[in-house]
């Protein structure tokens, strides 16, 4: 399907779909929408519109226009072509205020919440008071409670958000919506952090609100939440329209295809690492304890082994100790008690420096933070470990040319693509940052390797390649960790799944037997649920 076929298959949608995808009028139409920046055509006459009653999910890879087009739709661009209609009339918004004065609401997927106050304040923030200067959090509340049984919500209007779990939080950004009666919702990778029980429970919130009659904007990454929810899918390439389709008419791997332009390898996984008690354990983790930032233990004396040609996947929604792990496994941060080993030696105490030198490589889950420097060349950031080694330098002088043949050869071996290998790193992708990170901590050939949410932010043919280079190094032997809030991918990639929650194992999984269900059981506490694998 290409951008021509767009127009024909919207007119052969199935009859079920005919009163929503044709009779109704639209809620809202954005009509040639084209936004240009220095050197960058983000929107190319985009038309997108929703419908009451409606799921109408915006699907495309990283800088594919999404963003932009929402941000229009929020007040927070202007235009350079096209409108917005709003039932039928035109509308001009100038600032997010505008947006919401028209009952348009978004949902980002990081709350926009204030942890100090509670669910009712939070509520009311920004809103005129019936009590001129004081805000009547009494019918505040009220109103929250009733909006709660309305909806399933249960939420406490008294609660404070910080003692709020992460699926509450996203309640409470809900009823902000509900409370202002807002009758068009943008919905921005909603369940990102949210465990599958909790995914459940909130499209069933979203299928309240669609028998309402309210429009529902659904942006994600994950291709079958995509299929369960929406009535009519539109993806956009390049910053056009490329189709717009119903899951009845599409699959998953249609949808992959038209995102980045071509068929995905779906042959990837391979047989799971067959693992036997001679099978070397390379990597382990005893009774580690570590403490958080705000200095309350963030790990409770956990216990993982890793064997040779394994992938060790850690699942957890985050928060719950994950960051902490990584960063006391390669020594950027304190260890309390309990020790970390490689090959039976251990590295606990050690810096990073000697622990990379005992094997051990890390792919961090902040690229521009711990794992380049964004003003750094991409050659300099592909040899920032090793430039002092014989190969590259001697007597303190860099051999350029032995380093740029070096650089060149990871590049093409790692699909890295980059004007040159002097483009500084901050001018590429985040799928190529990410690929030009795992290209430095493979060439190394590591005995361990830790990586900690690997496509997190990169587009799905970035993410499809890194995972193909972390099966073909699993199977030359490495032992690896893959620390990821994303279930999808540890289910798609690991041998073994451990489940955290508040710093402590839940259990450890057997990931061709382990079910989404257990694995969201575990998430969310409940340790049982690691027993019923093994009944």
């Amino acid at each position: 399907m290409t951008h021509s076929d767009s127009q024909q298959v919207d007119s052969a949608l199935p009859a079920s779909s005919i009163e929503t995808s044709l009779e109704k009028a639209p809620m809202l139409e954005m009509c040639g929408i084209t936004k240009r920046f220095p050197g960058v055509l983000a929107n190319d006459n985009v038309s997108f519109d929703v419908r009451a009653g409606e799921v109408h999910t915006l699907l495309g890879e990283n800088g594919a226009g999404k963003s932009t087009l929402m941000k229009i739709l929020y007040g927070l661009y202007q235009p350079d072509e096209g409108e917005l209609r709003l039932h039928g009339k035109p509308l001009r918004l100038r600032s997010p205020l505008d947006a919401i004065s028209h009952r348009i609401g978004m949902i980002h997927q990081h709350f926009m919440l204030v942890p100090t106050l509670t669910v009712a304040e939070n509520v009311a923030l920004g809103l005129p008071s019936q009590r001129g200067p004081l805000t009547d959090l009494k019918r505040v509340s009220r109103r929250v409670n009733e909006l709660s049984d309305l909806y399933g919500l249960q939420v406490d209007p008294a609660a404070f958000v910080w003692q709020l779990a992460v699926g509450e939080r996203q309640r409470v950004e809900i009823i902000k919506a509900l409370y202002r009666d807002v009758q068009l919702l943008v919905l921005d990778e909603p369940t990102a952090v949210l465990t599958p029980q909790e995914v459940d429970d909130f499209f069933t919130i979203l299928h309240e609100m669609k028998r309402d009659g309210r429009g529902l904007i659904f942006i994600s990454h994950k291709l079958q939440e995509v299929m369960d929810l929406s009535d009519r899918v539109t993806v956009l390439r390049h910053g056009r329209v490329e189709a717009t389709t119903t899951p009845a008419q599409t699959t998953r791997n249609d949808l992959a295809a038209l995102m980045v332009g071509r068929q995905l390898d779906s042959a990837t996984r391979g047989n799971r690492a067959s693992l036997t008690s001679e099978t070397p354990e390379v990597f382990s983790v005893n009774g580690l304890r570590v403490a958080g930032d705000r200095g309350v233990d963030a790990l409770k004396s956990i216990d993982l082994q890793v064997h040779a040609g394994e992938i060790l996947g850690i699942a957890g929604v985050s928060g719950n100790g994950q960051r902490e792990l990584a960063e006391a496994v390669t020594g950027l941060r304190p260890i309390l008690a309990g020790d970390v080993l490689v090959d039976g030696s251990a590295i606990t105490g050690m810096t990073p420096k000697k622990i990379r030198e005992a094997g051990l490589s890390f792919v961090p889950e902040e690229r521009m933070r711990d794992g380049a420097i964004g003003d750094f060349s991409v050659a300099d950031n592909m040899v920032l470990h090793n430039h002092t080694e014989s190969q590259f330098s001697s007597a303190g002088f860099l051999d350029f040319a032995a380093i740029k043949t070096h650089c060149s050869k990871l590049v093409q071996d790692f699909n890295v693509k980059t004007p040159d290998l002097d483009t500084p790193t901050k001018n590429l992708s985040g799928g190529n940052i990410q690929k030009l990170i795992m290209a430095r901590e493979l060439a190394s050939n590591p005995r361990v390797l830790i990586a900690a949410q690997p496509t997190r932010g990169v587009d799905i043919g970035a993410a499809e390649y890194i995972h193909q280079r972390l099966l073909e190094q699993r199977d030359s032997g490495t032992a690896i960790m893959v620390i990821s809030e994303d279930l999808d991918e540890v289910m798609a990639l690991a041998d073994r799944i451990a489940v955290i929650c508040e710093g402590e194992i839940m259990g450890v999984l057997d990931a061709g037997n382990a079910t989404r269900e257990q694995i969201g059981l575990m998430m969310a506490g409940v340790s049982d649920a690691a027993n019923s694998q093994r009944a």
